[in-house]
């Protein structure tokens, strides 16, 4: 059944108060509200609960319940499950739980029914939630004994209730996951709001899904494959509670990474005009998204929740079963294990916690088509209990075995809070984040000394960390920025962090940046300085698209977007995050580098390759990588080296045929220029592709600019690309 846009609200109803509601047994599986046929499937789980109460509400806002069911624990009970059918119920309808229990912290029990629960699998969310009400709470905020106390205070009188949906009626019109090849693949990683959320952008609907589909155009000439969204997931985006010292305004939780329920989007990001809206228009933006050619792959919170310590809301997970949901302190159980640095850890070792998120990430798949998933603090998800890394034998290994989810894109965030970095150590189907790329790239560019030994490494695809059984240099996700540090114009312009505004004196957010203002910290009408920022730019792309592995670029750093230093802006819903589309015309030499340079990746089958290289010389004489310096045959791997050359040879190794251009590239870093030799090219001559320190239009030529001469000059922080023709 397809839905018209005005037909929402109407299809939505709820019960008239009072209506009497047939309930019967209902079964246990799947949990969540399920439509099926005459009514609706109420399914939960817990554990350690002694009684549980489903509530329904004629409105988001109502205080008081329309249908109240208390549910029989041997007659609405299998296993660990609840469960209830309710005839009559259809989609829209607003519905809580009431879960009892007993309150004892030190144990780990917190329960307690004055508080009604959003469900876990719940597909969307009405309202919004509030940390700011003392109702939120578990526990009397006023009292002396903290979260050690109870409260009685009854917290329906939240906006923040589930809604029940159904999967069924939207028209995909045979739309499925793209599937883009890795090894072809370009990430985007963008903030749904802060996209087009300045007036700048023009748009319709901006700081939306509708505002990211009206700006395909750019995407698309920018030319990358896939756009990955910071975090969708309902959140509290109140949560924050630290104040702007420069405004004296409430600063926020923009980018979302405090999830509080991992089946619902969240609704902010729509332009929603019916209950529960939000899931048809994500629908509708993944639809287009694919119709167009992008995939869209989801950044997933699934270390935490957005519940916090033992002094935060109970909201949903704590109030169902704080014990099994969360890894608690084994010495006293009223504290979190805190792994995320969020305040909790989710317990990823209890079956149910294990199923709940592939039940997540099989719903994002089947339902919502999403294309994959970038999991953040992924290294969470491969702890025991105790803390160690069991990678092969952790969650990790069955979500990548999981054969719905197989063929998804799987990218992690080989690091956590705790201090456990794991970077190379996933299972096989696993991509990684390679901060080890960022950093030596970012040490190189600056001028740092001792950086060329593992820059060529990491150039080469980081065999060190991805050369094992099953994997491949497309396991690597190479980036310089992310959401989550500098931006790229931020990096070249700011010799350390300027987080002032978030409230916390400065002291969040990355210390050791890598950057450098070169010359003046901040702004700048300085045309030398400007000169050096911006071929500094091109030199960070420049590197990343000549590199083995995946290349990610951040929002906004093909038109150099600045976040002013700040380089933790988690916290600013304004100028400091939103992207300024004046800057596309102003910088419009650096995003047509940006664009040129991605061509040239996908131009060049070599510089994606599926095996690593070898380095040895075949019976045919080839070698699939030669290493160079300012001389042929001897780069500088000393601690004192600012240079690196090196050719990828466009020669299939297995037929030796000839399938590409062969690819070189000079790159110096000293003080001052430099001739390097040029090798003999195997077939026809060399010609100049990019050369960083031209201005442009002459940084990037497309046809390639012929070589008379077998060196060439290469000036100092710069870097200069050639092919064979």
């Amino acid at each position: 059944m397809k839905m018209e846009n005005d037909d929402f609200e109407s299809f939505y109803n709820n019960p008239d108060e009072g209506k009497k509601i047939r309930s019967i047994r209902g079964k246990p599986l799947p949990l969540g509200a399920t439509v099926e046929g005459s009514g609706t499937n109420f399914s939960l789980f817990s554990r350690n609960a002694v009684g549980v109460t489903l509530e329904l509400y004629q409105n988001y806002y109502d205080e008081k319940p329309s249908h109240t069911f208390q549910l029989d624990s041997k007659k609405n009970k299998t296993g660990d499950v609840w469960h209830i059918f309710l005839e009559g119920i259809d989609c829209g309808q607003f519905y809580g739980y009431r879960v009892h229990g007993p309150y004892d912290p030190k144990n780990g029990m917190r329960f307690n029914p004055n508080k009604l629960l959003t469900d876990p699998y719940a597909q969307a969310i009405s309202g919004s939630y509030n940390w700011d009400e003392e109702y939120a709470y578990g526990y009397d905020k006023n009292s002396p004994l903290k979260d050690l106390s109870f409260s009685e205070i009854d917290s329906a009188r939240s906006h923040a209730k589930s809604i029940v949906v159904c999967d069924s009626i939207f028209e995909w019109d045979g739309d499925q996951p793209l599937r883009v090849p890795m090894n072809d693949t370009i990430i985007y990683e963008m903030h749904v709001r802060f996209f087009t959320r300045s007036d700048t952008s023009n748009c319709e609907l901006p700081g939306t899904f509708h505002g990211i589909t009206e700006k395909l155009a750019h995407l698309k000439e920018l030319g990358i494959t896939t756009v990955e969204l910071m975090p969708i997931f309902e959140f509290n985006v109140n949560s924050n509670i630290n104040i702007n010292p420069k405004t004296g305004e409430k600063l926020i939780n923009a980018w979302g990474y405090d999830p509080l329920a991992f089946f619902a989007v969240e609704s902010s990001y729509t332009h929603c005009i019916g209950i529960g809206d939000q899931v048809f228009r994500f629908k509708e933006f993944v639809k287009l998204m694919h119709q167009e050619g992008f995939e869209v792959v989801i950044d997933v919170v699934y270390n935490h929740t957005g519940e916090g310590g033992q002094e935060g809301p109970t909201l949903s997970f704590r109030g169902f079963d704080n014990a099994v949901y969360y890894l608690l302190d084994s010495d006293n159980k009223r504290f979190y294990m805190n792994y995320s640095g969020c305040g909790n850890t989710l317990n990823c070792n209890k079956t149910v916690v294990k199923q709940m998120i592939i039940d997540s990430l099989r719903y994002w798949v089947t339902q919502m088509h999403i294309d994959g998933f970038r999991f953040d603090l992924a290294a969470i998800l491969g702890r025991s209990t105790s803390g160690e890394w069991i990678g092969d034998f952790s969650l990790l290994k069955d979500i990548s075995d999981d054969p719905i989810l197989a063929k998804s894109k799987l990218i992690a965030e080989g690091w956590d809070a705790a201090g456990g970095y794991y970077v190379g150590e996933f299972p096989k189907g696993w991509a990684e984040w390679n901060g080890k790329f960022r950093d030596v790239v970012r040490k190189f560019v600056r001028g740092d000394k001792g950086q060329v030994p593992e820059l060529a490494t990491r150039i080469a695809g980081s065999s060190d960390l991805y050369n094992k059984p099953g994997r491949k240099p497309f396991d690597g996700i190479n980036f310089i920025t992310a959401h989550d540090g500098f931006t790229l114009w931020d990096l070249v312009s700011y010799e350390r962090k300027h987080n002032e505004e978030n409230g916390e004196n400065n002291r969040d957010g990355a210390n050791d940046n890598y950057s450098s203002n070169n010359g003046h910290e901040g702004p700048t009408d300085d045309p030398e300085i400007l000169s050096v920022r911006k071929r500094q730019v091109k030199n960070f792309i420049t590197t990343l698209m000549v590199s083995q592995g995946i290349p990610m670029i951040l929002m906004g750093d093909e038109m150099c977007r600045t976040q002013r230093g700040n380089n933790n802006a988690y916290c600013h819903d304004n100028e400091i995050t939103w992207l300024d589309w004046t800057l596309k015309d102003k910088n419009n030499d650096i995003f047509s580098f940006f664009k040129n340079m991605i061509t040239f990746r996908k131009a060049h089958n070599c510089l994606r390759r599926e095996h690593f290289f070898t380095g040895k010389k075949t019976k045919q004489g080839v070698r699939d990588i030669t290493w160079h310096g300012t001389q042929l045959h001897r780069p500088d791997w000393s601690y004192n080296s600012h240079t690196l050359a090196f050719v990828i040879s466009g020669t299939d190794l297995d037929t030796f045929t000839v399938k590409d251009n062969d690819v070189y590239v000079a790159m110096n870093f000293y003080v001052e220029p430099l001739s390097f030799k040029l090798p003999k090219p195997p077939n026809g001559r060399w010609v100049r592709i990019v050369d960083t320190y031209e201005d442009y239009p002459d940084d990037f030529c497309e046809d390639g600019r012929e070589l008379t001469d077998n060196e060439y000059l290469v000036r100092e922080k710069s870097i200069v690309v050639l092919i064979n023709q």
